[in-house]
């Protein structure tokens, strides 16, 4: 086995199959070729490279028009960025519009691939969208047939100075002397941004394609590519001279707001290679349109008409919810952890006490108790006013998830309202999606061209402040407050069977997405709740937060002790994992879950429904929103939180390890065959 450099050609002989018959499923194809690249000594272990390309694959499929599929992924076990090759006959299906594929590249990169690397792959990737280079593919006959045409795209040789680099945005300026009336009349120019997860493959390709697109249309295309081979950002003249723009993106627009008031087509990254000239002729029609979605305010809300947009109204009011929550949880885990702090230094009861004392003492003056009491207030009441802007940085941030900027001062004020009314999370979860809708509505708006820089900054923020408000005191205020005082009161009547059915339903969420959308909800519905008077409240902050634990101690568990059912990177992972876990960060767990989901997450969620139960079940408490083990000082019932723990660990781990056992059942590789290091363990 050879090993590999950094010199090293990232495609050569021993890594292409022709004419090759690899299996009837992209899964087999995907094993193949990373067993190819691993006996090449291109990766330490076929296994992790597989899991991470189907990991991969699991979040789109990449296959292509025209009987490709380029495979790809960034792992730790791939030790020198790779292109595994493979023609295949008979054809696999890699989830391509037009049918299965016949040429398969699996691009690998390592985990930290320098930019440079980053680049040949990208280069390759673009290629793929060129009908000589692929048809050139089929028609080799030889593996260095193969090797000559992909070094001739990835390397080639040097060009004149205007010809695009694949770091920079890529653009056309494809005009024809004889334009037609209909290309006279068409906008100057077109700009785009395309990203997807990984940055490998589809980020470039589809940039590709919309700058063909615009060749043959005559039409100029100036394309943002953020990919992983850097991104170079478009020149703001670029950008201000552009009659539309297109996000073809799977991932968030890095610096969305440059485009603001531009004119959108909107759209997941492979429509863009799929269908070019479609989106293409969208953005011109929209440039022309001026009811249209822009950016900033109407594109980027959930209520855009763009009907380009391959975002449903499910998947944006979670994206919209999901924003509110991850702005508020730093207002919560500062303000809950000093709230912890001052609970250490003067005791439970600072907390009837604290503003009277830092308003009248001081360092020099220090209260009833030292400079422990003093200290322990002020720590109380910073937190308590970090704590304050929970409601309110909620719908704050819903409301900016739909209607941008101008949607801010609405939105919190929408949520002080609801704290003043009663209605505490619920008020503020409606009253920021209301305030980002009439935000939204406003800017459609047509006013004199002389107030449209008023509209942002004034005209936005007061009429949708003036409505919300009127909406939250006047319709909503009480109902909501009604609703809340209800939930509090259930909460705090549950006891015997059903407060231990709640804690695991807690248990399951915080494990069942490790930090998604149902391990979010969970959390902010506890620590919305949290009230050092609420027992039922800091009851549910200890189910919440010790479940959450469970997954990345239980990985870091069952890695430890049966270290040879788990990947050399993963057992590095596991060893990260302790005290993660430790510290309440369930996203340890992420690179357990995403090789092997079908195993590891029902096992994580078991172990989360039974601490969360016997949490519930021993009245254990919280009263730190976050900070796991590390806020000792902050639980009530000490022990039996570290057997509720521990129990969940255990059963989670055993859960995962049996799990893993069966499925490879008697055909399971020993420790001395995965790694001999480990024989004796």
């Amino acid at each position: 086995m050879s090993t590999p450099t950094e010199d090293q050609q990232i495609i050569a002989e021993d890594l292409i199959l022709l004419d090759a018959d690899l299996g009837e499923s992209k899964e087999a194809v995907i094993e193949r070729l990373a067993g190819v690249l691993a006996s090449a000594g291109r990766a330490t272990e076929t296994d992790a490279l597989r899991d991470a390309a189907l990991a991969r694959e699991a979040q789109s499929a990449t296959g292509l028009p025209g009987g490709i599929a380029i495979p790809h992924c960034r792992s730790e076990a791939v030790t020198s960025a790779s292109l595994g090759f493979a023609r295949l006959n008979p054809k696999v299906d890699f989830g391509a519009p037009d049918g299965p594929a016949d040429l398969v590249f699996l691009i690998a990169a390592p985990a930290g691939a320098g930019s440079a690397h980053m680049k040949l792959l990208s280069s390759l990737a673009r290629a793929l969208v060129k009908p000589e280079f692929v048809t050139s593919l089929r028609n080799a006959s030889s593996a260095t047939e193969i090797v000559t045409l992909v070094d001739g795209v990835i390397n080639p040789a040097a060009k004149p100075a205007a010809t695009t680099t694949a770091a920079a945005p890529v653009s056309t300026a494809k005009h024809s002397a004889a334009a037609t009336p209909a290309e006279a009349t068409a906008p100057k120019h077109i700009v785009a941004v395309t990203a997807c997860p990984t940055g490998i493959a589809h980020t470039y390709m589809a940039a590709d394609s919309l700058v063909a697109a615009g060749e043959r249309a005559g039409v100029t295309v100036h394309v943002e590519t953020q990919g992983s081979s850097g991104s170079t950002p478009l020149d703001p003249k670029i950008i201000a001279g552009a009659e539309a723009v297109i996000f073809a993106t799977d991932v968030g627009v890095k610096g969305r707001e440059r485009f603001a008031g531009k004119p959108v087509i909107s759209s997941g990254v492979k429509r863009a290679i799929n269908e070019p000239d479609v989106m293409l002729t969208e953005a011109l029609r929209a440039a022309l349109n001026p009811d249209a979605a822009r950016v900033g305010g109407t594109a980027v809300a959930a209520g855009s008409n763009d009907s380009a947009s391959e975002l449903g109204w499910g998947t944006r009011i979670r994206q919209i919810l999901l924003t509110g929550v991850s702005y508020m949880i730093p207002f919560v885990a500062a303000g809950g952890l000093l709230i912890a702090l001052g609970f250490l230094l003067g005791g439970y009861e600072i907390s009837g006490v604290a503003e009277d004392i830092v308003v009248n003492n001081s360092i020099t003056s220090l209260p009833e108790g030292g400079i422990a009491a003093y200290l322990g207030a002020a720590l109380f009441q910073i937190g308590a006013l970090s704590f304050s802007f929970l409601v309110p940085a909620l719908a704050g941030y819903i409301s900016y998830a739909i209607a941008d900027r101008p949607g801010l001062a609405p939105g919190f004020t929408a949520g002080a309202v609801a704290v003043l009314v009663g209605a505490g999370f619920i008020g503020g979860l409606v009253g920021g999606l209301i305030a980002g809708f009439v935000a939204l509505w406003i800017s459609k708006w047509k006013i004199p061209a002389v107030l449209r820089g008023l509209m942002p900054v004034v005209i936005i923020p007061l009429f949708a402040t003036l409505i919300v408000g009127a909406i939250m005191f006047l319709l909503l205020g009480k109902p909501l407050a009604a609703i809340t005082s209800g939930l509090t009161d259930w909460l705090n009547g549950l006891s015997g069977s059903s407060v231990i059915i709640l804690g695991i339903i807690l248990g399951l969420m915080m494990c069942f997405d490790l930090g998604g959308p149902v391990n979010k909800a969970a959390y902010a519905f506890a620590t919305a709740g949290l009230s050092v008077t609420d027992t039922a409240s800091l009851r549910i902050m200890a189910a919440v937060m010790a479940a959450g634990m469970v997954p990345p101690l239980a990985m870091a568990l069952a890695s430890t002790v049966r270290a040879r059912l788990f990947t050399e990177a993963e057992r590095e992972n596991g060893k990260a994992a302790w005290f993660l876990g430790a510290a309440f960060i369930s996203e340890g767990a992420i690179p357990f879950a995403a090789a092997d989901p079908f195993r590891v997450i029902p096992s994580m969620m078991a172990g989360g429904a039974v601490t969360g139960a016997m949490i519930m079940a021993f009245d254990v408490t919280l009263s730190a929103p976050h900070g796991g083990i590390f806020v000792f000082f902050a639980i009530g019932n000490i022990l039996w939180f570290i057997l509720s723990l521990a129990a969940g660990t255990i059963v989670s781990a055993f859960l995962v390890v049996s799990a893993k056992q069966f499925v490879k059942g008697k055909n399971a590789p020993s420790d001395a065959e995965l790694d001999p290091a480990l024989a004796t363990v």
